[in-house]
Order: C-alpha cells, then sequence, then structure tokens
C-alpha cells in the first residue's frame, strides 16, 4: 500500500448504518481502493462439506449485515484498526456446490491472487472444508505455519462416506501434507462425544495439544491466552475459528451445536490475549443464519472478525514504525 491514510468505513453520523448494501464494518470494496489492500475481508459462500445442518453458505452474508454496528475504534486493543491499516471487503469467492474438489482448487487459487498483493486474508465462510486450501495458500508464503483452532470439534477425522475433503477433516490433511507447524497446533473450546478415545489418540499424535471448553471456564481467558502464545512463540500463526466454539447459548446459528461451550466474551477475551502474536491470516466460519435467532450468531461472528481484524492491522502498522494506539 502507498504511504496514502486509508479509506475507512462509511460515516454513520451521516449515513444510517442500516442504508446501503451491507459490506463488513461498512468499509469499501477491493476495487474502490485501487484493488490493493492490507487485509483482505472476502466470503466464502460454500457449505457442501457439511455433515449435519447446511446453511453455512449465507453466513459471510450475515456477518456482514451484523457488522453495520462495528464502530471504527477498539478500546479493547486501544487501536482504530481501519485508520491502521487498508481493510476493505473482497467480495466472495465463487466455488462450485457440487464439487468439493473444484471448489478447494477455487478457494485456494483465489486466496494465492490475494496474498499475492500482500494482503492478509480476514476469510468469512462458509463450512469449515474452506480452511484447508486457505491453509495451503498461507503455507505457500510462509511455511508450514502454527494453527489455533477454536471448535468444538476436533476436525482431525479420517474421512465421512469415504470423502477426504469434509469440515470435519480439513486438519488431518493439513497434518500430512506438511502445511502446519506440528510444534505449534493447539484446540480451543473442544467439549461433546467423540467416536471413541482413538479420535484422541490420533488427534494427539498429530501434534495437537487441547483446551476443552471445561478448561477456559476453569481456569479463565488469561490463563488460556498465556499458554497458547508460549506454545506458538514467534511463529507465523493462523487463528480459524467454527463458531460452534461458542455456547448455543451465544451461537444458536450453527450446522452442530453442542452443550457446554465458551461464552462469546471468553473467546475476545483469548483473542485479545493473542495480540502479540505474528497473525498472518484468519478465517471464522460455520455461520448458518437460518438457525439464528435475533442475529446472536451473527453479531458474534462479526465481533470475532473485528477483534483479529484488529490485530492484523495493529501488526501491519507496526511493521511500518507507525502508531498503533489511535
Amino acid at each position: 500500500m502507498s504511504s496514502t491514510e486509508p479509506r475507512g468505513p462509511i460515516d454513520s453520523s451521516r449515513t444510517p448504518r442500516y442504508a446501503g448494501p451491507a459490506t463488513f464494518a461498512r468499509l469499501p470494496r477491493l476495487d474502490e481502493v485501487g484493488g490493493r489492500t492490507d487485509v483482505a475481508v472476502v466470503g466464502v459462500p460454500f457449505d457442501t462439506g457439511v455433515s449435519y445442518r447446511p446453511g453455512a453458505r449465507f453466513g459471510g452474508n450475515a456477518i456482514r449485515e451484523a457488522s453495520r454496528l462495528l464502530r471504527p475504534y477498539n478500546p479493547a486493543q486501544d487501536a482504530s484498526p481501519f485508520a491502521l491499516a487498508q481493510v476493505a471487503d473482497a467480495g466472495d469467492i465463487a466455488a462450485n456446490p457440487f464439487n468439493i474438489n473444484e471448489a478447494v482448487e477455487t478457494v485456494e487459487a483465489a486466496a494465492d491472487d490475494l496474498l499475492g498483493t500482500g494482503a492478509r486474508m480476514m476469510t468469512l465462510g462458509g463450512d469449515h472444508t474452506i480452511a484447508l486450501p486457505l491453509l495451503r495458500s498461507v503455507a505457500k508464503k510462509h511455511g508450514p505455519v502454527a494453527l489455533l483452532h477454536f471448535d468444538a470439534h476436533l476436525d482431525t477425522w479420517d474421512t465421512y462416506f469415504g470423502a477426504e475433503y469434509t469440515h470435519g477433516t480439513p486438519f488431518r490433511r493439513a497434518v500430512e501434507e506438511g502445511i502446519l507447524d506440528t510444534s505449534a497446533l493447539s484446540h480451543v473450546g473442544i467439549r461433546g462425544p467423540l467416536y471413541g478415545k482413538k479420535d484422541l489418540t490420533d488427534d494427539e499424535k498429530m501434534g495437537f495439544g487441547i483446551v476443552t471448553s471445561a478448561d477456559v471456564y476453569r481456569r479463565g481467558a488469561d490463563e488460556v491466552a498465556d499458554q497458547l502464545r508460549q506454545r506458538i512463540g514467534d511463529r507465523p500463526l493462523y487463528i480459524s475459528i467454527d463458531i460452534d466454539c461458542l455456547d448455543p447459548a451465544h451461537a444458536p446459528g450453527t450446522g452442530t451445536p453442542e452443550a457446554g461451550g465458551m461464552t462469546s466474551r471468553e473467546l475476545l477475551e483469548i483473542l485479545r490475549g493473542l495480540a502479540s502474536c505474528n497473525l498472518v491470516s484468519a478465517d471464522v466460519v460455520e455461520v448458518a443464519p437460518a438457525y439464528d435467532h435475533a442475529e446472536i450468531t451473527a453479531v458474534a461472528a462479526s465481533h470475532t472478525a473485528y477483534e483479529l481484524t484488529t490485530i492484523m492491522s495493529r501488526q501491519i502498522a507496526d511493521s511500518r514504525g507507525e502508531a498503533t494506539a489511535q
């Protein structure tokens, strides 16, 4: 990006928040900033990989609608993310809903294009299948990356109905492909029944550490964030957030809800505690608005993406020697 001041959101004191087409946080579209940006917010309306309730293909736009209420200054991180770096809405990646293999290739190629401009990605899903092509693309740029995976489920199963690419298998494929740094892999929010104890032993063999939702409740967000920071170190980090890491009371609009999850406050506080980590890209997936009530899930997802975007914007500004508190 040039040294010119970033173009920020539409001024809500002049144009009502509910007016006009929805972009993330009412930010400019990618074409409105010359096709180049520091952080590209991109949607992937794809849910062919789900194993239970469909509908996450509509998640990205639901998050955009809920993000209309986001404001330019983030007091929790003492930063104005949209003034520190150019953040723009890059629209959607149109993936084939009838062919998972082709869709995975399409998402990877589109991510390659965005990362090739120097941008970091904040991806709005879509189901968790899309994490695999996104990680492939990020690893081409940074090498094997540390992964922090917020989810109720492990997503390291082998296949479903013989299919290798589903929303329950992306991280096993990623480990097999050598695109993850297996010394820095963590799940957070895991809970609920499994197919058997072998699920846990297989997951451990791949290098994952597990912080359950009960661990978060008992130990608190600050202690959990500290543990995660120590595990991640200064490695390039990718954060993947399945919104079902939250309890259904906080995120009813998702495809595979499990009781006993984290609160939205706990998730946001853990993310804020990771502000010093080298976050290279992130995703928020599995928002299924058909099961949502009063946009509860979409609001939680929009604030989650806002915190992640703030972390990336602060780091971009720091790399340029600019002040992060604005």
